[in-house]
């Protein structure tokens, strides 16, 4: 196993997280709109982090199962979630814990972009899911990436790092851009139709105070969202 990068900023990481711009108005309620009506529906929630996107899919009535190679995020997500909850540490670049078919759905919110090699990560989330399941993803956007690396090679597959104040905490985070073809071709490859691809705008009752004046009243591009099925 990995190690985890958030064990040494995961308490704020996680205060950070529950209400800013970019997590909590943006990606996040996109997130949520994706999934829709989760009502009775079975989701693993890949890459849980301190638990804010399972708490809403429970809150909507999901069973969800969460793991996350970070130990003081999952410890975190407990105790938010309860001891009811499934919740395991696991990487998502190793086999996963779960049975065949076990899920209707599976979230992975902010996840893929820290792994170099998606082949087997999608392999074993296609197998987790029931035929026909759904797995719905937020990405780094890669246009995002030439606008901060405008010198950058766009079609290669490559490593970079950005760094982040959270709650008054420095930290490095470290990811794999992708061309965009690159990206699709990972889902089709591992099984999984493209069902929807969307750039969706932050939520409209995000409060004024946290929208960075450039972004008021203007669209606004970070991350891209994409819900697959799984096909048989």
């Amino acid at each position: 196993m990995q190690t985890a990068p958030y064990d040494s900023f995961a308490a704020a990481y996680a205060a950070d997280n529950e209400s800013n711009f970019v997590n909590g108005h943006y990606e996040r309620p996109a997130m949520i709109d994706l999934a829709g009506d989760v009502e009775g529906r079975r989701v693993l929630d890949a890459g849980c982090g301190s638990g804010p996107l399972a708490a809403a899919l429970i809150e909507g009535g999901a069973d969800v199962v969460g793991f996350d190679l970070s130990p003081a995020m999952v410890e975190i997500a407990r105790q938010r979630l309860g001891a009811d909850t499934d919740l395991r540490v696991a990487d998502l670049g190793e086999p996963l814990p779960y049975a065949d078919d076990s899920f209707d759905d599976v979230v992975g919110s902010l996840v893929l972009h820290y792994l170099e090699d998606w082949s087997a990560p999608l392999a074993e989330l296609h197998r987790v899911l029931k035929p026909g399941g759904r797995l719905i993803l937020s990405v780094n956007h890669p246009y995002v990436y030439m606008l901060n690396y405008p010198k950058a090679d766009y079609f290669a597959t490559t490593q970079f790092s950005d760094e982040f104040t959270f709650a008054g905490q420095e930290a490095t985070l470290t990811y794999w851009h992708r061309p965009l073809p690159a990206i699709t071709s990972a889902f089709t490859e591992a099984g999984f139709d493209i069902a929807s691809v969307s750039e969706p705008p932050y939520d409209p009752d995000t409060p004024l105070e946290l929208i960075p004046p450039p972004l008021v009243g203007r669209s606004f591009i970070c991350f891209m969202f994409f819900v697959l099925e799984a096909r048989t």
